[in-house]
């Protein structure tokens, strides 16, 4: 009755205030923190005048031909052969990191064997080692394979549970499944090999899927890297090709630059997107009821 009084009287009540400012706040917030993502889709539509002159989102003569531009901008190469190069490498990585990644930290969680705490120790060490020092000696060996030049050297070290990161998130989220259910599958007869099949890789999906989504966008967004091993313009990712919209002179096409930023971040966006649903659903159904 009171808060109909109020209503009545023209007076809203504190709690719909209260819920009105948080909105307002969020909706600033989430302003804030879209704005240079909005910018950057405007200005793929500015003509390079536009681009310095105007700072407003909205352009003010949208031009779509900065997007045939920016594809066909290299001569000799179509920009979706860096799309091409990326989503190959990408996938390619995710499905090793989460293989080896899975398989290592298996091992670590619920197997014993001799000097598996150190192991560990020196695993998670590697965590503070800067990847830039182990730059040279890893090109040296790549370059004696006869790898460079070609995607390996991004691919196979991932075969090899390289990430430990990824090994000790997996292994975090395995020590808390309980050791109950490993027994009740032995006890069925299961192998390790069995535990790891029925019990640990169905309750690993958040951990998969988060390795997944961690290593698509790493490698996706990764320069340095793929600059190193990837001498040639046939096998240039999607970053590198970015990289060639500024000339020699220091130049850039602005329009056309933007235009493939912005197609670049369309298969993060999507591939985000679709595990997500499998995120939250994984972190929903693992959890155990008595």
């Amino acid at each position: 009755m009171a808060v109909q009084a109020a209503t009545a009287a023209g007076h809203r009540p504190p709690g719909a205030l209260r819920g009105v400012v948080r909105v307002v706040i969020l909706v600033a917030i989430l302003g804030f923190v879209l704005y240079p993502l909005l910018w950057m889709v405007g200005s793929s539509l500015k003509s390079p005048t536009e681009v310095a002159s105007n700072l407003s989102v909205v352009p003010i003569e949208p031009t779509w031909s900065n997007y045939p531009d920016g594809w066909s901008y290299i001569e000799g190469i179509s920009f979706g052969r860096f799309f091409v190069n990326s989503t190959v490498i990408a996938l390619a990585t995710v499905v090793a990191n989460a293989v080896s990644c899975l398989v290592a930290a298996f091992a670590f969680a619920r197997l014993h064997f001799r000097g598996r705490k150190m192991w560990f120790a020196v695993m998670i060490g590697t965590l503070l080692l800067p990847s830039h020092v182990l730059i040279i000696p890893q090109y040296v060996m790549f370059n004696y394979f006869g790898w460079v030049d070609t995607p390996l050297p991004l691919i196979v070290p991932k075969l090899l549970a390289t990430e430990a990161f990824f090994v000790f998130l997996m292994v975090q989220f395995m020590r808390g499944i309980p050791r109950e259910l490993d027994d009740a599958a032995k006890i069925d007869g299961c192998s390790p090999y069995g535990v790891f099949r029925y019990v640990i890789l169905p309750l690993a999906r958040p951990a998969l899927v988060t390795t997944a989504i961690f290593s698509f966008i790493w490698t996706w967004n990764d320069f340095f890297t793929q600059l190193v091993y990837l001498p040639s313009p046939t096998s240039y990712t999607v970053p590198i090709g970015l990289r060639l919209f500024i000339d020699s002179s220091g130049q850039t096409s602005l329009g056309p630059m933007f235009a493939m930023s912005v197609l670049s971040l369309l298969p993060v966006f999507l591939f985000f997107l679709a595990f997500q649903r499998l995120l939250v659903q994984g972190i929903n159904t693992s959890g155990l009821k008595g």
